[in-house]
């Protein structure tokens, strides 16, 4: 039995793949490419060696999500699929709200329909607004400020209800804080696509010489120096919650909901110099206007996800901003796009495209 991922070529996605097949799981891949490449597929199979299946599907036509479960006997979701950018949500939320709640629903359905109930979802700190008290626990009020984070807490809502209404499923809930940082091998890191929205992936850019400046926005807070505190998790150990979140969903049923974080924060200024003792690079940046909705301190409570899931954060902020410059410095223009890959078909490490059924 495998484990479809969907977006699974996307930056937490194909990190969270890779740890999957390295402990020994079957899994199925479905992206559409919005905010991935078709690269990154060819680099997992690199990375792990291993033989697995992928959809180049849109989540939101059902016909063809079907045709993956038809095709498949899949045992559990990881549903990473979504639109993730805060400011970009905020210009455009009809997408937003259409694209990420819609297709969620439509998955739902589906795994109703071929009574699969045990679902992992990529959920975000973004649900909490602004917090009242730090360190952020899951039980906090949760009041998202922008349209992004709003989709999320809807969805939340939504398998809440769904829960209620069928105590057969098993829902993991996962709120991510900051995910950072690159695989140790450099093959696959986070490659926004135009200017990044990202702390880390703006630095890296400037770093290499890609782009000239670092806007840090707002200096005016309320902590040490000033620029704003957030909880930088590395991606390795984000994907590794997700495993420790599918285990538990073979063996309990309900929704639990788990902050996925380090409960450390650091501002934008240590992070500026964290990187530039990582790169040996000078890094450097000017003080814009703050953006509206962006929170002074933000970092994670993950007491419930050690004590539940056995999972904890173990990579610090010096091996983050190593293993982001390393992915940065191997692919400065981030992942090269030289070959078409058409839908479905199996790959493997050997030639990658064995199989075009069509």
């Amino acid at each position: 039995m495998a484990i479809l991922i969907t977006g699974g070529a996307g930056y937490i996605g194909s990190h969270t793949c890779v740890e999957l097949l390295n402990t020994g799981y079957e899994i199925v891949v479905l992206d559409n490419f919005i905010n991935s490449k078709p690269e990154v597929i060819k680099r997992i199979t690199e990375i792990t060696g291993c033989t697995f299946k992928f959809y180049n599907h849109d989540l939101l036509d059902k016909k063809s999500l079907e045709q993956v479960f038809l095709e498949n006997d899949i045992e559990a979701v990881i549903h990473f699929a979504g639109l993730k950018a805060v400011g970009e949500s905020v210009d455009l939320p009809l997408q937003y709200y259409y694209n990420n709640i819609t297709s969620t629903l439509v998955l739902c359905e589906t795994l109703q329909k071929y009574d699969v109930k045990k679902l992992v979802f990529s959920s975000s700190a973004t649900v909490y607004g602004l917090p009242e008290r730090f360190p952020i626990s899951e039980d906090s009020p949760l009041r998202a400020l922008n349209p992004y984070g709003r989709t999320k807490l809807m969805i939340e809502e939504i398998l809440q209800d769904l829960y209620v209404s069928d105590k057969n499923w098993s829902i993991s809930i996962l709120r991510y804080f900051n995910p950072i940082g690159a695989h140790g091998s450099g093959q696959i890191g986070e490659d926004p696509n135009g200017v990044p929205n990202n702390l880390m992936p703006y630095i890296a850019q400037v770093a290499i010489g890609k782009l000239k400046e670092l806007n840090v926005f707002g200096n005016q807070y309320a902590t040490k120096d000033g620029t704003g505190v957030r909880d930088y998790i590395h991606v390795v150990d984000l994907a590794l919650g997700h495993l420790r979140a599918l285990e538990k969903n073979t063996y309990s049923k309900g929704v639990e909901v788990y902050n996925l974080g380090t409960g450390k924060g650091y501002s934008v200024l240590e992070m500026i110099s964290a990187f530039e003792e990582a790169s040996g690079k000078k890094i450097p940046y000017k003080v814009v206007d703050s953006r509206p909705g962006d929170v002074a301190v933000c970092y994670a409570d993950p007491l419930k996800a050690e004590k539940d899931l056995g999972w904890i954060a173990k990579k610090g902020i010096d091996e983050m901003c190593v293993d982001a410059w390393r992915w940065q410095t191997k692919n400065p223009y981030g992942y090269e796009i030289n070959q078409e890959i058409k839908s479905p078909y199996f790959i493997k490490s050997e030639d990658f495209l064995i199989r075009n059924k069509y």
